[in-house]
């Protein structure tokens, strides 16, 4: 059995990113947790309240429960102003719950992705992931997440998927469980819709063969 651990920079973005490899994890029998990094109402209270954040949690929860989510994480990091705070603060409190869970498996959100916040909490995972001790991750592989990576700026690193999984039975899992961020899913043509997401489940499942497929790049593998 393999321990999993996704981070998100704010909630839904675990779903987006890699909802349905999530419910084909737990359908193989893994254990998969979840660590939202952040509390917008703390970072940004003139554009978020606590009300909204509190919504939003209460969805992830239903979310991670529908799909067997075995814990989910709340940290209380101040977005969206992650670029102006301390990262190893942010790198000691994930390396306790890596310490804790020893997971096997970890999802990061993209190091190009346009938002500061993913940024951050891409590099302060990747410290704490450091293969030291007795305990190391043996894999790590970078989601991308619609309205965020696919705006990657010219200067940075474009998302070029070298891991792909095939999610074609479990794919409605993960259409169900964004369902419950009523207070996120937008219209198409947005790309944060659900419509969006199918479209781009089927473009990764075509380029490898598949009905519906979610993408990757490869951060580390350690081969044993």
């Amino acid at each position: 059995m393999n321990k999993v651990i996704v981070v998100a920079p704010h909630a839904d973005d675990e779903i987006i990113g890699c909802g349905a490899t999530i419910a084909k994890h737990i359908s193989e029998g893994d254990d998969v947790y979840v660590i939202v990094a952040t509390n917008a109402a703390i970072g940004a209270p003139e554009l978020f309240s606590q009300d909204i954040i509190d919504l939003v949690r209460t969805e992830a929860i239903n979310a991670h429960q529908f799909l067997g989510v075995k814990e989910t994480f709340f940290l209380e990091f101040p977005a969206p102003a992650l670029n102006a705070f301390p990262e190893y603060k942010i790198s000691l409190e994930i390396s306790k719950i890596f310490e804790r869970i020893k997971p096997t498996h970890l999802y990061l959100p993209h190091a190009g992705d346009i938002h500061q916040d993913h940024k951050a909490i891409y590099r302060a995972s990747l410290v704490a992931a450091r293969p030291q001790g007795e305990h190391k991750i043996y894999n790590i592989y970078c989601y991308e997440t619609l309205s965020e990576t696919e705006w990657t700026p010219m200067q940075e690193k474009a998302f070029v998927p070298n891991h792909f999984v095939n999610v074609s039975n479990v794919f409605s899992k993960k259409i169900e469980a964004m369902k419950f961020f009523g207070s996120q899913i937008k219209e198409f043509p947005h790309s944060r819709s659900i419509d969006a997401f199918e479209a781009l489940a089927m473009y990764r499942g075509s380029t490898i063969g598949v009905e519906r497929a979610e993408a990757f790049v490869v951060e580390r593998q350690i081969v044993l």
